[in-house]
């Protein structure tokens, strides 16, 4: 993406509208610049985006407003007055937290390496990003094997499921680190918005659950804790250990399908699509569990996130994928019903589903699907 503002601030999907605003001011001294150079502070106040700018005299600049709720934001330097339109991701910028009352952002040339004081939010982050710093040197080294391996090699099963484990050895450790933070400060408000971190595309709210009690009473009693603790109940129903909500949906000739009638059998309920790059990746993955174990009591039930207009490439891939089980869709996209129902927010996803219809396992991908398919088939 080109323009800077296109993708910056990736929130949490929480409003907290029902708290009263407060003032905040940040004092700032970047440099010597001076016009046509300006700031811009990007945050967001409830569920509305804020773009504000300020003109730098002799390196400072002031930004006044009010917020509800510590909110991530991006501070980005315009040197050349160009306007924030025209500015691509080499702009100077810096990612902190804009929160209640007077704090100030200082550095003599750039912001990007600028100092915050006078806020706890930002000296939490700032312990929390050093915590994680290995974390996230190990990341980008895996990215760079990944970029410098040949067409052929990142088509290549072996090395997909490779890389797959040690990102997922990477999770686990991201996730061990959030947890010690999030217990050691149950005061900070970033200890709340780790939460969703600590849960990433499958959350467990049992685990969250546990996590989001250890918090003090003042945080509870926020919007956002409210907002998330009601998040986190509605989860319970897709939970490993409860019976797998049923839905009904039509397969690729129209005919209706209920997951219910699978009962009997395990059944991998997974979620998927033709434009998903990750899903067609792991799709091998699923063909050879389902060739292999499809003899033993185990099936596969797809559920595309295909659009209204994209059913031709939905049949498409499912015969160049070589996926011969059944397949539904209500062909709405993201707003698909089943979906919806099992707070799918990003795919591959997937549920595994004894015979009495009991979730027992959820996102396994690559060697992990084998290895629980094998220890769950093993007496069939």
């Amino acid at each position: 993406m080109k323009k800077i503002f296109l993708y910056i601030i990736a929130l949490l999907p929480l409003t907290a509208l029902a708290q009263a605003p407060a003032p905040f001011e940040i004092n700032c001294k970047v440099g010597n610049l001076n016009a046509p150079a300006r700031a811009y502070l990007i945050y967001q106040v409830g569920a509305n985006r804020v773009i504000d700018s300020a003109l730098i005299t002799n390196g400072n600049f002031n930004f006044k407003g009010e917020i509800i709720n510590p909110s991530a934001a991006f501070l980005v330097m315009d040197r050349n007055g160009i306007g924030l339109n025209s500015l691509d991701t080499s702009a100077d910028n810096l990612s902190f937290y804009v929160d209640q009352g007077k704090f100030a952002i200082n550095s003599p040339d750039s912001a990007a390496k600028a100092q915050i004081t006078g806020s706890k939010i930002n000296d939490d982050n700032k312990k929390l990003l050093t915590q994680l710093k290995p974390l996230i040197d190990q990341a980008r080294k895996l990215k760079n094997i990944e970029t410098a391996a040949s067409p052929t090699e990142q088509q290549a099963a072996e090395f997909q499921n490779a890389m797959q484990a040690k990102h997922k050895e990477l999770a686990v450790s991201e996730k061990a680190t959030l947890k010690i933070f999030i217990l050691a400060n149950p005061d900070s408000y970033l200890s709340l918005l780790a939460l969703s971190s600590v849960g990433g595309p499958s959350p467990d709210p049992v685990e969250l659950g546990s996590l989001y009690d250890s918090l003090s009473q003042r945080l509870k009693d926020t919007e956002t804790a409210k907002v998330l603790k009601k998040q986190l109940d509605q989860l319970k129903s897709t939970a490993v250990g409860v019976v797998a909500p049923d839905f009904t949906q039509n397969d690729v000739n129209g005919t209706p399908v209920t997951l219910s009638s699978f009962k009997g059998k395990y059944v991998l309920l997974d979620f998927w699509a033709s434009w998903c790059g990750p899903c067609r990746q792991e799709n091998p993955n699923v063909v050879k569990a389902y060739n292999k174990y499809k003899d033993k009591n185990f099936t596969i039930l797809s559920v595309s996130l295909d659009k209204a207009d994209g059913k031709a490439a939905w049949l498409a891939a499912i015969q160049n994928d070589g996926l011969t089980w059944t397949q539904v869709s209500d062909l709405k996209f993201w707003n698909n019903q089943a979906a919806a129902l099992y707070f799918v927010t990003s795919i591959p996803s997937n549920f595994l589903i004894d015979p009495s219809g009991k979730i027992i396992a959820r996102d396994l991908r690559g060697d992990d699907l084998d290895a629980k398919l094998a220890e769950v088939l093993s007496k069939e």
